[in-house]
């Protein structure tokens, strides 16, 4: 899962422009291998769409039309990609969707800042937050310092647009603030291993209730989640292959779900089509539920490992997917 920064973008749409505009942004992408038929600007703060481009006969995505100066994200209908756009722009993007972010090359006017971005992506995804985040408080300031001077360097090159060097100070910033608050939190959840978890009594999928005691004597794998996370929905077959390899381990998987209680009929429709296993729970006030609250829960996919005598073992486990997963529940288990 790559880690992308969702940029804010303002459109006005100019419909069908003719020709090349001085006064307007000129786009023009080939895609190998593209995932649908047209690609998509999205506004980061509302995920509304604020422009689609179709392609056309000869299998290029073309327009022009007039944008507010800022940062945008495209989608091409599977992943997104961080862009800097303003009027006067003549872009041109090439890439495979096959190998996204690695292959995005661009060309024209704008295409300094542009693939500076993409490198950025490429770079990020790469970047060990996991660790990051589980270091003392001590190598987190000297890490997270380290990584803020190594993301500013960049910006120091005198031909980037000054606005873009602002913009991308800005965000910088602001990525290292909720990095430092994200470890705070979790330095105080680290603190809960060991203690006695909270319990939570839900309505079960396959009908009744049910609480955490019922399940004493096994160690428990609680998948906080919710049908329009696409992070956690990203998790669904590593979790179906972890429950694969250990049902027969003394292990239950718990699949808890934060959606609010209108869209209890769209949670149980994506158990049903995705035929998912475990135990399938849903919390009753979503993210006030009271289990969700007593772990200090402010984001998902969240993952907890408790143990046969209901007491945590991590309070932010490891996630499905992640590499480290299966040495622990060995480690624990056999």
């Amino acid at each position: 899962m790559r880690k992308v920064l969702f940029i804010a973008l303002a459109f006005i749409s100019a419909a069908n422009a003719i020709g090349q505009s001085k006064t307007a942004l000129n786009f023009k992408a080939e895609i190998a291998n593209r995932n649908t038929d047209t690609i998509s600007f999205l506004d980061r703060n509302n995920g509304k769409q604020i422009k689609k481009i179709a392609v056309d006969k000869n299998g290029i995505f073309k327009d022009s039309f007039e944008v507010a100066e800022g940062f945008y994200m495209l989608f091409d209908g599977k992943e997104y990609t961080q862009l800097f756009l303003k009027n006067g722009y003549d872009l041109n993007l090439k890439m495979d969707a096959k190998n996204f972010d690695e292959s995005i090359v661009y060309t024209g006017k704008g295409s300094l800042e542009n693939n500076m971005l993409a490198k950025n992506s490429v770079e990020e995804a790469k970047y060990d937050y996991d660790s990051l985040l589980a270091s003392s408080q001590e190598v987190f300031t000297a890490r997270v310092n380290e990584k803020k001077a190594a993301d500013l360097l960049p910006l120091e090159n005198k031909k980037l647009d000054p606005n873009f060097i602002e913009l991308q100070k800005k965000s910088i910033d602001r990525s290292i603030a909720g990095l430092s608050k994200y470890h705070q939190e979790a330095l105080m959840t680290k603190k809960m291993n060991g203690t006695p978890s909270p319990t939570f009594d839900y309505d079960n999928y396959k009908g009744g209730k049910t609480k955490l005691e019922d399940f004493r004597g096994k160690y428990v794998y609680i998948d906080v989640w919710a049908t329009w996370c696409a992070p956690c929905r990203a998790e669904i077959p590593f979790l179906k292959k972890l429950e694969e390899k250990y049902h027969q381990k003394n292990i239950v998987f718990v699949s808890l779900s934060i959606d609010q209680v209108k869209d209890v009929e769209k949670w149980r429709k994506l158990i049903k089509d995705k035929e998912l296993g475990g135990v399938q729970v849903f919390a009753d006030k979503d993210w006030n539920s009271q289990f969700v609250k007593d772990y200090n829960i402010t984001g998902i996919p969240r993952f907890i490992l408790i143990d046969p005598n209901g007491n945590i073992v991590k309070a932010d486990a490891p996630r499905p997917s992640s590499p480290t997963i299966e040495a622990e529940f060995d480690a624990l288990l056999n």
